[in-house]
């Protein structure tokens, strides 16, 4: 007689492999999180926070201090229990052990044990099951990515603080992880180190790999995230492809010459450009070719990070307690 035991039926195992396939490789689901304060008070850190970041997509993670940014990511670790929904990671809920392993988590404030460079980024590597030729292989391959190759054998104890960082970053880069969570990485660093990390992040991208970026760099988010989330207040307040929130602007650039007495009625910017409503697009140009002007381009205003994110948290204010 066979024997089937608890195996799955074809379409078991299909419903199985489908659900699996198309879970986000970190999922908030209604979290929230409420600090008890001294001695009475209590602050809301996350409200009722949803968010689903994709396989394989670097996600810029947006907000002012106090967003509750920091919380998140501690729950996503297993550092601390939501006050109410749930979330998880890599297919399995917040806290569970064994999927930290195939993570490479780097916290805002670095603090590291006194070692050399390299038994140090070996130590974190054990940490996390890696043992023998293959650990200090890796270790010596992280550190060169990061430029601390030479350096390999001094104590971190007499680094600078943007070298302590690079450290932090190697450690992160170990164990090959699968999702890599970083929150504000590039604080420290100077301008090639940063152009490094920017370099470090979209190869992880080719090659699989999801990377989850909290930083208050907009400049740095802004080239190198698919999509990104601003977080104000413990709330969602803004969420979309980095490209597209980008061109939402409801304004049109157009550059035009010989345009005479219409460049003096509309004070055209100097190069002949003249931003105006999206609505207004046609008419103005249908004003420039009767005026004797020649259109030599229209574009959409393209905004930046910075333009979005003053547009959904200025005059928020921050707030006291956990970040």
């Amino acid at each position: 007689m066979e024997k089937r035991g608890n195996s799955l039926s074809g379409a078991g195992f299909a419903k199985v492999f489908t659900m699996t396939t198309m879970a986000g490789i970190l999922e908030f689901q209604d979290v929230s999180k409420r600090y008890r304060v001294f001695p009475r008070r209590r602050v809301l850190a996350l409200d009722h926070f949803t968010l689903r970041v994709e396989p394989g997509e670097i996600f810029g993670f947006l907000g002012p201090n106090g967003a509750g940014k920091t919380t998140a990511i501690h729950l996503a670790m297993g550092f601390m229990r939501p006050t109410g929904g749930q979330g998880q990671m890599l297919g399995h809920p917040f806290g569970y052990a064994p999927a930290r392993r195939k993570v490479g988590f780097l916290a805002e404030n670095v603090a590291l044990y006194h070692r050399r460079a390299a038994g140090l980024v070996q130590f974190y590597g054990a940490l996390n099951g890696m043992e023998g030729h293959t650990l200090s292989r890796r270790a010596r391959e992280v550190l060169e990515m990061v430029g601390l190759a030479e350096v390999a054998g001094r104590n971190v104890s007499h680094f600078s603080r943007g070298m302590l960082q690079r450290v932090g970053l190697a450690q992160a880069l170990v164990n090959d992880p699968e999702l890599l969570i970083l929150d504000e990485p590039t604080s420290a660093l100077d301008p090639l180190a940063r152009v490094t990390v920017r370099e470090l992040l979209l190869r992880a991208r080719q090659q699989g790999k999801t990377v989850f970026l909290s930083s208050h760099l907009l400049s740095e988010v802004e080239l190198v995230c698919d999509r990104v989330a601003v977080l104000n207040k413990g709330k969602l307040v803004r969420l979309g492809k980095t490209a597209e929130l980008l061109q939402a602007g409801e304004q049109v650039e157009i550059v035009a010459r010989g345009a005479g007495a219409f460049a003096q009625a509309e004070a055209l910017e100097p190069g002949g450009c003249i931003r105006v409503p999206a609505s207004q697009q046609r008419a103005t140009i249908e004003r420039i070719w009767a005026a004797g002007g020649e259109v030599i381009s229209v574009n959409p205003v393209r905004r930046s990070l910075e333009d979005i994110f003053l547009e959904v948290t200025e005059g928020s204010g921050t707030r006291r307690g956990p970040a």
